[in-house]
C-alpha cells in the first residue's frame, strides 16, 4: 500500500505541477506533510533547503529522496518515475498541440494566467515557513534578520542561494556544537 500511496501522491504532484519545481513544492508539502504525514513541516523545510543546494531539479530531488526515506530502493524508483512520466506525456502532447495555435491569444493567455497562481501557492508556503520559524527557539526577531539579511544576500549582492544555505547550515552545526563543548570543558574542571 505503501508504495501505492507513494505514486500517487508523487503522480497527482507531476500532473498538477504546471510551471516545473518551484510550483511543484507546494504540491509535495500538502501530499507529504498534510496528507500522508510521512514528515512533519520542519523536516519538509529541511530537505528543501538542502534540495535547493544541489544542483538539478527540485522536484526530482524531493520526490527521490522522500520515495527512498517512505519506500527504500523501490519507493525512490517509483517516486521519480510517478513524478517525471506525467511531465513527459504532458509535454509531447501539450507542446504538439500548442505549437499548432502558438500565435492564438488564447494559448499566449492560458501561459500568461498560471505565472500568478505559481506565485501565491509559493506566498503562501513561504508564510507556512515563516510562521514556524517565527515560533521556533529563533524566534521572530532572528527570523527578522535572516529573512532581510537572505534577500540583502541574494538579491543585491546576487550571494548563491546553496552558499547562503550551506553557511547557515554550518553557523547551526556549531552553534549546536558549542554548548557541548562547554558543558564537556566543566565537567573536566
Amino acid at each position: 500500500m505503501k508504495q501505492a500511496d507513494l505514486f500517487l501522491a508523487f503522480f497527482r504532484v507531476g500532473i498538477l505541477g504546471y510551471g516545473g519545481g518551484p510550483s511543484s513544492i507546494p504540491l509535495v508539502h500538502k501530499e507529504v506533510v498534510e496528507k500522508y504525514k510521512w514528515m512533519d513541516s520542519d523536516e519538509f523545510g529541511d530537505i528543501l533547503a538542502l534540495g535547493n543546494a544541489l544542483p538539478g531539479p527540485i522536484a526530482t530531488k524531493m520526490a527521490g529522496y522522500i520515495g527512498y526515506r517512505v519506500g527504500g530502493v523501490l519507493g525512490m524508483i517509483n517516486a521519480l518515475a510517478a513524478t517525471i512520466i506525467p511531465t513527459i506525456i504532458m509535454m509531447i502532447v501539450l507542446l504538439t498541440v500548442l505549437n499548432s495555435y502558438k500565435e492564438e491569444p488564447w494559448v499566449k493567455g492560458m501561459a500568461e494566467a498560471v505565472v500568478p497562481v505559481v506565485a501565491v501557492m509559493l506566498a503562501v508556503l513561504t508564510w507556512d515557513f515563516i510562521k514556524k520559524s517565527g515560533k521556533s527557539k529563533l524566534g521572530w526577531g532572528w527570523t527578522a534578520v535572516a529573512l532581510i539579511g537572505s534577500l540583502i544576500l541574494m538579491q543585491f549582492l546576487n550571494l548563491h542561494p546553496a552558499i547562503l544555505i550551506f553557511v547557515l547550515l554550518l553557523g547551526a552545526l556549531l552553534k549546536k556544537d558549542a554548548p557541548s563543548r562547554e558543558k564537556e570543558g566543566g565537567n573536566q574542571s
